[in-house]
Order: C-alpha cells, then structure tokens, then sequence
C-alpha cells in the first residue's frame, strides 16, 4: 500500500548531521572574516569547542549554539534549517509534518527542531528526547536569553537549576522559566524522556533589565564596542 504525502508513514525525520552543521557555522564565520579567536571573543564559547564543531567533531548544546548564533546574526532556524531550504520572513501558517522536523543530536538532547522555514520568530518549538541521566558538573547547566517551556509527553524527567532547586515532572507536566538561570534536564524513567520545549528571544521589559544591568559595568560595554568594530571592519572587506 502505497503511502499518502504527509502520513505517518511518509514521514522521515531530516537529520542534520555534525559536518553539515559545522561547515554552516564555519561559512557564517568566513563571511564576517572573524578569526576563531574574535568569534570566540564574541560568543563566549571557547575556541577548541568552535573549532572542533566546525570540523564536525563536536555536538554542541543549547547554550553554545544559541551563543555563536547571536554572534554571527544567524537565525536560529538558518542554523536548523533543511539541506537546501533557505528560511523566509513569517508571512503566513508554518506547517511541520509528523516526523518532517529537523534533527540535531546535541550533547544531552536530541532535538527535531519545528518551523525551520519562518525566519526571526519569536519563539523555537522543539520536541527534545532526553538522552542526559545525571549531571556530571556545571558545565552541563545551559544558559540563555530569553524565556523555557518545557512539557512532559512520556517518561519523567528532572529539570535540575544552578541554585540548587530540582522540579520533578511527569507525563502531561510542564514548567516555565527564565532561560537565564543555570538549568539541566535528565531523564529518570526507564525510558528516555520525550518532551515539547519552546525557547524565546527576550521580552522589551529583559532587554531593558540587562541594558540596565550593562549600563553599571565597564566592560561589557567595551565588548559591545569592539564587537559593533569587528563587525563593522568585516563588512568593508
């Protein structure tokens, strides 16, 4: 029996696999002319773990890629996007077939990533598999702009904060929480937990908070400049 486009049957999950995605981010960096070490300057990832995922011998997580991203102006969905499909400005409805997201397997997530095809949307839907089971040290806590949701579809996790504070959720469960505070899902089912995350950029009332934040300190200020510099310098050439 043949299947119908768009069933269940049809529907292959596109992956996109550790060189695609590193050659990607190693072509945005190019087109800036940024060395590894001004990128890493910038985005505040190191420069072995830029360079190893350009090579695509490094899966990076959340917190890094969402990094390098703001650095390089890249919208999320430009890093996650189908091989050949260019994202373009939200005009319209975004459909994703079941199983049609794009997959990336990060270090304790693997990630379908939904509506790859709408460029600068407020939100990233995602629906993670929880691969972690226990946190080995600080640097498995992400951090990032912005605002989580995280619901349960099957199996338990434990959503895990720098602070110390551990929320438990099960099936039909969900949590919602500033992005900017340390946090780290593990899987504590049998099964490896399956949930629906939604990430945001940063709200006005953030924005102003951090800028705020920003106006008290020297250097971050110093950074803003000489990255507004680097920039500048990269499209002259």
């Amino acid at each position: 029996m043949k299947a119908h486009p768009g069933s269940p049957h049809d529907a292959e999950p596109n992956t996109l696999d550790r060189e695609t995605f590193g050659k990607r981010l190693r072509t945005a960096r190019k087109e800036f002319g940024w060395t590894l070490a001004q990128l890493a300057e910038l985005s505040g990832v190191s420069i072995p773990t830029i360079s190893r995922a350009e090579r695509g011998q490094l899966a990076l997580g959340y917190e890094n890629f969402a990094a390098l991203g703001r650095a390089l102006q890249m919208d999320m969905n430009a890093m996650f996007a189908s091989a050949g499909v260019k994202p373009a400005q939200l005009d319209g409805p975004v459909v994703t077939r079941a199983g049609k997201g794009v997959v990336y397997r990060g270090l304790s997530f693997a990630y379908e990533f939904l509506g790859t095809t709408a460029a600068g949307k407020l939100m990233s839907p995602v629906v993670g598999t929880v691969h972690a089971r226990r946190i080995h040290g600080p640097e498995d806590f992400a951090r990032h702009a912005g605002e989580e949701f995280a619901y349960v579809l099957s199996g338990e996790i434990d959503v895990h904060f720098d602070n110390g504070d551990v929320v438990r959720l099960a099936r039909g469960d969900s949590l919602y929480f500033d992005s900017r505070i340390g946090h780290a899902y593990v899987s504590v089912s049998r099964q490896l937990a399956k949930i629906v995350g939604v990430t945001s950029t940063e709200s006005s009332f953030m924005q102003s908070a951090r800028a705020g934040e920003r106006s008290v300190t020297r250097a971050p200020a110093a950074q803003r400049k000489k990255a507004t510099t680097l920039r500048s310098a990269a499209r002259s050439r």
